[in-house]
């Protein structure tokens, strides 16, 4: 059986496993998925590093969008602060809801 691209597992709801994404160095990094959050028309990821990640504190999730490239869809680190402060105030309204 063919193994699902890193994209495929962030959106399938019965995955479990933990995803592994290469940086700039060629290093893998794994993440836990924490959770998808559709907004308008990009879906972002908040991914919880596994391994340790200079200026990542315990326990910071990073927010992840996939960007179409030449090479295809890739996984991209979201660096822009509202951006990300939206998929947050989504994410906490989320687990509000599934909460009450």
């Amino acid at each position: 059986m063919e193994e699902k691209s890193v994209i495929d597992k962030l959106f399938d709801e019965d995955n479990n496993d933990v995803v592994v994404l290469r940086n700039e160095n060629g290093e893998d990094i794994r993440f836990e998925q924490i959770a998808t959050i559709p907004m308008k028309n990009t879906t972002y990821f908040i991914l919880l590093p596994l391994d340790k990640i200079d200026g990542v504190g315990e326990n910071e999730g990073l927010v992840f969008e996939i960007l179409e490239t030449e090479e295809g869809e890739v996984l991209s680190l979201v660096t822009d602060g509202d951006t990300i402060d939206k998929v947050f105030a989504v994410y906490d309204e989320l687990v509000d809801d599934a909460n009450a």
